[in-house]
């Protein structure tokens, strides 16, 4: 088991840059394949990207490459997404997930098992 607590969510301008971050606790961290999903206001939950265990691997939706990056502190437990030259299309809540496979990335809803709570991004145009 292990709960998911994001943070850095907020209301920025187009262009502008945001940090989102995601504690863990409960099993060990470094278990888990991560990543992040959005959802949209009327939309479906969507993937936005993944790391693997060991920080080695990711994997991004087409739309946020060269402009989102995922990370994540094994120590700390914690995994971030830097969002820069955000759009207002990205707009809508940020999920982070956790995979208790992990062997590979994937980018599915149901190959995650736990989520967090979502935290808000609005980016103004």
């Amino acid at each position: 088991q292990v709960q998911l607590v994001e943070s850095g969510g907020g209301l920025v301008q187009a262009g502008g840059s945001l940090r989102l971050s995601c504690g863990a606790s409960g099993r060990t961290f470094s278990s888990y394949a991560m990543a992040w999903f959005r959802q949209a206001p009327g939309k479906a939950r969507e993937f936005v990207t993944a790391i693997s265990r060991s920080g080695m691997s990711t994997s991004y939706t087409d739309s946020v490459k060269g402009r989102f990056t995922i990370s994540r502190d094994n120590a700390k437990a914690t995994v971030y997404l830097q969002m820069n030259s955000l759009k207002p299309e990205d707009t809508g809540v940020y999920y982070c997930a956790a995979d208790a496979w992990g062997l590979m990335l994937r980018r599915l809803e149901n190959d995650y098992e736990y989520w967090g709570q979502g935290t808000q991004v609005t980016v103004s145009s």
